[in-house]
């Protein structure tokens, strides 16, 4: 049987030779000093590169890429409809609501930098108004939306429902929900 001494000392032991090795290993990795790029030599006068320029680009790639997939979505959409030419005007109408409103990182940015500004009760009168804004834009999305389909044939808005409904499925995260259900109350 083993007393608690013995577990003390042998847990001691063990962390003493862990640290031991540790502290022999440290000691006996080479120190490199990392290699100085021999095509790239710092200017006179020339300015560092912006921490964050790389976010910007992924940014700027990640709206592309967001844009691109929105336009092959809508692709897609209007192939499985089989939009009559009748059907055109209407779809382009559709189609031209679900863009998002156009805003240069340029323009972000500045309004970032004049938020970072505000006091509290400015920033939240801000975020008001741009809740507003969302609300209205979500109702014209909403509006031209129940116009198209108001103007598809039965045949069509089955598909329409079936295409729109998978999309909503799947939602930002693969069809999981970010919060677990409320527990049912007795």
């Amino acid at each position: 049987m083993i007393t608690s001494r013995k577990s003390l000392l042998w847990a001691s032991l063990l962390a003493s030779a862990t640290f031991a090795s540790a502290g022999a290993f440290a000691q006996q990795a080479p120190q490199v000093a990392p290699a100085a790029p021999a095509t790239t030599q710092a200017q006179p006068g020339a300015q560092p590169q912006a921490k964050h320029q790389h976010t910007r680009e992924d940014r700027a790639q990640r709206f592309e890429r967001m844009k691109q997939h929105r336009a092959e979505r809508l692709s897609a959409l209007k192939e499985k409809l089989k939009l009559t030419p009748a059907q055109e005007g209407a779809w382009n109408s559709f189609a031209t609501a679900q863009q998002p409103p156009a805003r240069s990182p340029e323009q972000a940015r500045a309004e970032r930098a004049e938020f970072a500004k505000l006091t509290t009760p400015q920033r939240l009168d801000r975020m008001q108004a741009r809740q507003a804004e969302r609300s209205a834009m979500f109702a014209k999305r909403a509006d031209a939306t129940r116009s198209f389909y108001a103007g598809l044939t039965p045949e069509q808005q089955k598909t329409f429902d079936a295409e729109s409904m998978a999309r909503f499925g799947r939602g930002e995260h693969g069809g999981q929900h970010r919060h677990p259900a409320p527990p049912a109350k007795s």
